[in-house]
């Protein structure tokens, strides 16, 4: 049964990107699965139970978010789990019964629960295959995933007998991984792109056939590094709690998982959007109209690949690490991640790492590796000063200090610690 679910699911994806060619094809035929969810299975929750006997349209639903479903989880699954019960089989084996619970990593202070049935584990299982690996059965693959949380969605892989699929916990040095890693010597790696850097910097010599980042924020000099060092071009998988988002394609074209989820998107400033999704492949717990906390750049433009499938030019980073900045007045000045991004990497192309954080309304603390030489760390320091400047933003206090990895914690290159108080009436530019 669990294979078959992963094969029949393998075939499906793979078949909507090869025979669904136009995208007006494509969004009917999404329109007709959408439906179907609509009709049949958002109204088994308590938090849609209103909706049993009719057909509502996405605009029906209200805008959720993650505070929303974990201020009680058993309103948004068929099982009822609750949260008590999810965080309790979340710090044992990650079982309920015949579900699988996870949470996520918790990065913005605010873990979220997921729950799953074993049908839905195996389709995820076939689904990225088919867009990560879709040559996967011509090779008996040894796939290292190396992340903090663990959960029996990576396991699945093992049931196979084509692949062989090994956990590495990052929160443990990596230099404990070394030489498991290298026994284990991975035709296909997945980690976060700080842990690549740094297993390209430990030179181990393994020669992975594909290499994807997930986790955190792909830069551009990251990606540099790595693909230099493994000599094959790095690839991303876009997952978090709420599911499996986008996969790069062969021709390094980043697509949404469509073909799984709705993606509807709110316009934020600079070209910049965030996804709200309505998961129309998960019965067990129903995720609709659920917006996340991130920033993409969509492309217009198609792929040579043939998909339909949205593009993605760039996963910006996390809405609320968008800095607020005190300007004239009460005027607050709204910055993006990636234009303070390019401001410090662009000062100097020795900068490859740092850490922005926002710690007041006019307060900066850059951090920069210490190997960095005090005249890159001036020009550094004097770009950021001219990018507030051209926002007209009030006089800031940027701090200077060392880079101290942290390597248990998700990467946070730019990050707002500091927020305006609740109601407080200011204008915002």
């Amino acid at each position: 049964m669990s294979l078959a679910a992963a094969l029949q699911s393998y075939l499906r994806t793979r078949s909507i990107s090869r025979f669904i060619g136009r995208r007006s094809d494509f969004r009917a035929w999404q329109a007709r699965r959408l439906e179907q969810w609509l009709r049949n299975d958002i109204h088994r929750v308590e938090a849609f139970r209103a909706f049993a006997g009719s057909t509502p349209t996405l605009e029906d639903i209200p805008l959720m978010e993650k505070s929303v479903l974990m201020a009680d989880f058993s309103r948004y699954n068929v099982p009822r789990i609750t949260n008590e019960q999810g965080w309790r089989a979340f710090e044992g084996d990650r079982r309920i019964g015949d579900l699988i619970a996870g949470a996520s990593t918790g990065t913005s202070g605010n873990r979220g629960l997921f729950v799953i049935s074993q049908a839905e584990r195996f389709a995820w299982l076939g689904a990225i295959l088919a867009k990560a690996l879709p040559d996967f059965w011509r090779h008996r693959d040894r796939i290292a995933v190396l992340l903090p949380i663990d959960t029996p969605l990576y396991t699945s892989a093992n049931r196979t007998r084509i692949l062989t699929l090994r956990f590495f916990n990052t929160s443990a040095p990596l230099a404990e991984h070394r030489s498991d890693l290298l026994a284990f010597d991975p035709t296909v790696l997945i980690a976060p792109p700080r842990v690549l850097r740094q297993i390209a910097e430990m030179d181990m010599g393994m020669a992975p056939r594909r290499v994807f980042s997930c986790a955190e924020k792909l830069e551009s000099f990251d990606r540099g590094l790595i693909e230099t060092a493994f000599r094959v071009p790095l690839r991303e998988i876009y997952m978090a709690t709420e599911g499996l988002l986008a996969v790069t394609c062969a021709h390094g074209r980043l697509h949404l998982a469509e073909d799984c989820m709705h993606f509807d998107f709110e316009e934020k400033a600079g070209g910049l959007s965030v996804p709200i999704i309505s998961d129309f492949s998960r019965r067990t717990q129903i995720m609709a109209r659920y917006r996340l906390n991130d920033l993409v750049r969509l492309s217009s433009h198609a792929c040579p690949c043939g998909s339909p499938l949205q593009v993605v030019d760039e996963i910006v980073g996390r809405e609320d690490d968008i800095f607020y900045l005190g300007g004239d007045g009460e005027r607050l000045v709204e910055l993006t991640p990636d234009i303070l991004r390019n401001a410090i990497v662009d000062s100097d192309r020795c900068i490859l790492d740092f850490k922005l954080v926002q710690t007041g309304r006019n307060n900066l603390i850059l951090h920069l590796p210490a190997a960095v030489p005090a005249l890159v760390r001036e020009m550094a320091h004097e770009n950021l000063g001219l990018l507030l400047q051209r926002h007209m933003i009030a006089r800031t206090d940027i701090q200077m200090t060392d880079l101290i990895p942290e390597p248990g914690k998700k990467l946070r290159r730019v990050t707002r610690q500091w927020r305006p108080s609740d109601g407080d009436p200011r204008r915002w530019s």
